[in-house]
């Protein structure tokens, strides 16, 4: 069976773990990523030789609106533009800014090429709001799908987990959010909490994945860079206990559980744990859920987990090109395909 060929536009924090990602599939060929702007990204990447994960060359198309001239005077090698880029793929991952995937996928149309979102496009840009483990046969054979953000993967992959065991009428959620991605300095340098107002959208994105949960929650932000944590109170249709709820958080592949008695204090210390495991740029894959936290109160369980809000999307990403290329047809084995690939779950 042929490769599955595809490309990534925009190289910044999602779309060179994106790259990365691809490259680490065995059935799947990076066949170039597209940026306007020699990034220190990009530079990085030029100096080390193009070379990404898994030692894979890769090739750098330049967008429309890019000056070419500014990537010469830095000596990057370009491989052509974005049209031909597309020309070469059966998908592109579009991790471009909010607005400007949209504006992509007329190109992507044009080509007859499929496309995968991320989560700062509206949803009307895709066929399908997808996710890997709630509702991957609904992706099968579309054209386009998105991805929920960072937090709402984070959170479904855990709903799910015990939605599939027990069944989950109802979840609350406080998610304690970081204000920027490590290296940012567009929201200022701040002392303080904000609140959104309530229901957050990650909520909402909850229902439209999985309607059959009733989904509520409240969003605050915090002047931090590793990681977000969400608590979750969820109701099932019978009791559940902690014991049980322990046991299906333990088989995910997508979940690490830990404890506080371990070392992990917070979000930093799972970002330094990854570090220390020698994970490409302190990336996590799996979301962490603290066995402390998980608590019996009434007839509903309450738990917390932290979102590595960098990577944490890249599985479910890798999960949509087998359920849009039809290479794998049914959850089970597309994302065991993915998980062997990123080396997810081999802790357990």
């Amino acid at each position: 069976m042929a490769k599955i060929k595809v490309g990534v536009a925009g190289y910044g924090t999602i779309g060179q773990r994106l790259a990365d990602g691809v490259a680490m599939q065995g059935d799947m060929e990076l066949v170039g990523v597209a940026d306007m702007m020699p990034t220190l990204s990009i530079q990085a990447l030029n100096e080390n030789g193009m070379i990404g994960a898994n030692g894979v060359k890769y090739n750098l198309y330049l967008v429309e609106g890019a000056d070419k001239a500014a990537f010469d005077k830095k000596r990057i090698p370009v491989a052509g533009t974005f049209e031909e880029l597309v020309g070469k793929v059966d998908v592109m991952l579009d991790s471009a800014p909010a607005g400007v995937g949209a504006k992509n996928k007329e190109i992507y149309k044009k080509m007859g090429v499929k496309a995968i979102f991320q989560g700062g496009e509206k949803n009307s840009v895709a066929d399908v709001f997808f996710h890997g483990y709630a509702n991957y046969e609904k992706g099968v054979g579309q054209s386009y799908l998105k991805l929920t953000s960072c937090n709402t993967t984070g959170l479904i992959r855990s709903v799910d987990c015990l939605d599939r065991a027990f069944g989950i009428e109802r979840v609350a959620i406080t998610i304690i959010r970081r204000v920027a991605d490590p290296g940012d300095y567009h929201r200022g340098l701040t002392n303080a909490l904000q609140i959104d107002k309530a229901p957050s959208h990650q909520a909402v994105d909850l229902m439209t994945i999985m309607p059959h949960v009733d989904a509520t929650g409240i969003l605050v932000h915090t002047p931090v860079t590793h990681g977000h944590i969400i608590t979750v109170v969820a109701k099932g249709k019978k009791k559940v206990t902690k014991e049980m709820a322990l046991a299906e958080f333990q088989k995910h592949p997508r979940i690490r559980v830990v404890s506080i008695d371990e070392g992990f204090k917070g979000n930093a210390s799972l970002f330094k744990y990854a570090r220390d495991l020698g994970n490409r740029r302190g990336d996590m894959y799996e979301i962490g859920l603290w066995e402390d936290s998980i608590v019996e109160t009434g007839d509903e369980i309450m738990y917390a987990i932290n979102i590595p809000q960098e990577s944490v999307t890249i599985p479910e990403t890798i999960d949509a090109i087998r359920a849009a290329t039809e290479m794998q047809t049914t959850r089970e084995e597309g994302t065991a395909e993915t998980n062997k690939y990123l080396g997810i779950g081999k802790f357990k």
